[in-house]
């Protein structure tokens, strides 16, 4: 299942969405289950259709 464009339209990343220079804006890969922030080169998973927004669970994007 995917995630509601109303979810993605909230979210944002945790770790840099207060930065000036930064929207928090994220791509959302469905087929990885993954959102993407290109800011700060962070991936965060989706388990169960739940986003995790855990800065200390993401994984760095290469």
């Amino acid at each position: 299942m995917a995630l509601s464009k109303e979810l993605l339209d909230i979210l944002a990343c945790p770790k840099c969405v207060r930065e000036p220079d930064c929207t928090g804006d994220l791509e959302y890969r469905e087929q990885e289950q993954k959102l993407i922030c290109h800011h700060c080169k962070l991936a965060y998973d989706i388990k169960d259709d739940i986003p995790v927004m855990l800065i200390d669970e993401a994984s760095p994007v290469s």
